[in-house]
């Protein structure tokens, strides 16, 4: 059987193209023991992604040329030869873009089917919303009535973040693109103050005034300038999670900064980079509380949408165009 599958066509210099990308039939393999054969709903879209399309060794390998990019994704089992799963069942896994797909059921989540919202298992209720508690609740650890600051506030792990952090106490400003955006954020999803960085005459200044007692606590998504500013209004022991540095995956040289080690050791602060897998053996704590959260309406959540397999490669690249509010996902 014949399905189309998109590959990495050539690694990307600067800014990713659609002509990065390719799309091309390809047979599947024959069902074996202990696979199953795949129908995907839904695929996630990340900006983590562009490091894979760099062949540099990292915490996760490189896409090859030729081969399909891969991420993660949920399916419905259409055939299987697994005594594990059934056609029907929902499950989450890394699956290669495709439309349909085979693999072994090694490492496949069931997920329930009947939840509301079942695209959430890619956001809210899994490795985003995972993300956001274990960079927030275990590197930053906020108290009530501290300040948080989060960059690329209005995206999928900053909206889950700035909820976090008030159903804790805590006083949240949040940094985004769009003036539309930090509406959303004040109107939508409770923040206490939006900074627009693209029309802030100065964002240091900008964020003074918003955090007249300054910063205890910076979830950075970004990077680059707007991390530049944040850090200049540190308070003594101020924590800073680097979950993402999305501003300088494109780079195609390494842009000088303002030194970091004499504020840091100035403000007696802690910054630390994390990766989620990490924390994988404290999954069910995280899950327990984002569950709970979503369950009692102190977590909301957001998505954008786009429609269709071919979509994916679009959908991936106006993440670095800010088209997206909350998770990036591709409903196929």
């Amino acid at each position: 059987m014949n399905t189309k599958q998109i590959v990495l066509a050539s690694r990307p210099t600067g800014t990713p193209q659609l002509t990065d990308f390719r799309f091309e039939l390809t047979e599947l393999p024959e069902l074996n023991p202990g696979d199953v054969f795949l129908k995907p709903l839904f695929f996630s879209v990340d900006p983590y992604l562009r490091g894979r399309m760099k062949d540099a060794k990292s915490y996760i390998n490189p896409f090859q040329i030729d081969q399909p990019i891969e991420s993660n994704a949920l399916a419905t089992v259409i055939k299987s030869k697994s005594d594990k799963f059934e056609p029907g069942d929902l499950i989450m896994r890394m699956l290669p873009w495709r439309e349909m797909t085979i693999v072994s059921d090694k490492d496949l989540q069931k997920i329930d089917a009947t939840s509301e919202h079942i695209s959430y298992y890619l956001s809210v209720l899994g490795m985003t919303g995972l993300t956001a508690y274990f960079g927030l609740m275990h590197i930053c650890k906020p108290l009530a009535g501290e300040t948080v600051v989060i960059s690329a506030a209005a995206g999928a792990v900053g909206l889950v973040v700035g909820q976090i952090a008030r159903i804790h106490g805590c006083r949240v400003v949040g940094i985004a693109g769009s003036d539309e955006k930090v509406r959303l954020l004040v109107e939508g999803f409770d923040f206490d103050q939006a900074i627009n960085y693209k029309t802030a005459p100065d964002l240091s200044d900008a964020i003074a005034a918003a955090c007249p007692e300054g910063v205890d606590v910076y979830f950075d998504n970004v990077g680059g300038e707007i991390s530049d500013a944040v850090l200049s209004n540190l308070n003594f022991k101020a924590r800073i999670a680097i979950c993402g540095q999305i501003s300088l995956y494109n780079s195609t040289t390494i842009p000088v900064g303002p030194r970091l080690q004499p504020i840091i050791l100035s403000k007696s602060a802690l910054m630390k980079g994390f990766l989620i897998n990490n924390y994988k053996s404290e999954f069910p704590e995280g899950m327990k509380y984002l569950t709970k959260w979503v369950k009692e309406g102190k977590l909301k959540f957001t998505e954008t949408v786009f429609h269709g397999f071919a979509q994916l490669p679009t959908a991936f690249l106006g993440l670095f165009n800010g088209e997206n509010t909350g998770k990036m996902i591709v409903k196929v």
